[in-house]
């Protein structure tokens, strides 16, 4: 497992090794022994999976507040999507600041969203299927968003984006509270 740094010191990429023959290939997608060895020691509790019809559906940008914030793992089965993370937690030195990755079936790439970052993505090819692994279970009371577009994010879309009420109808960045606290740099 390749582990790489981004731009955002808590956000990482994670791209499995992959052993492949004339069947296809094998990669173990994630080991939580081999992740404590990088400093990455998670308990993950819920998986989840999503399937985008079209091109250009965003989801996100999604939070889940304390007490039950998530860190999310995640990679795609199927197609491609551009991943996004942004910090938000309030005292951070970089807060606002955001990373995006293109996660696809070819690069087999993976991304840490750990807690107190908004997480979203669009998709850059049809049936596109997202695979994640989360941190603590879905609560629909702490579930949050930030309107998609309204933290300078550099899309790489131009099209109109498909989203879901709830999405749409987010509060912009500027006008929302963050629940997130920055205590300290990551260990």
């Amino acid at each position: 497992m390749d582990v790489t740094d981004t731009a955002l010191p808590e956000v990482k990429i994670l791209t499995p090794r992959r052993f492949g023959d004339a069947r296809g290939f094998f990669a173990e997608s994630w080991s939580a022994r081999r992740m404590a060895a990088v400093g990455l020691a998670l308990d993950f509790v819920q998986d989840n999976h999503s399937m985008s019809e079209h091109p250009g559906t965003v989801r996100g940008l999604h939070y889940q507040a304390p007490p039950h914030a998530q860190g999310k793992l995640v990679r795609c089965g199927r197609g491609a999507l551009y991943d996004v993370a942004v910090d938000v937690r309030r005292g951070s030195p970089r807060y606002g600041q955001w990373v995006g990755v293109e996660l696809s079936y070819e690069n087999g790439r993976q991304l840490w969203v750990p807690p107190g970052f908004l997480h979203g993505f669009v998709t850059l090819q049809p049936m596109t299927e997202v695979v994640y692994k989360c941190t603590d279970f879905y609560e629909p009371d702490c579930e949050g968003a930030v309107l998609w577009n309204s933290c300078g994010i550099d899309w790489p879309w131009d099209g109109a984006a498909l989203l879901s009420g709830k999405d749409a109808e987010a509060p912009a960045f500027a006008d929302w509270t963050s629940p997130f606290d920055y205590d300290g740099e990551p260990a």
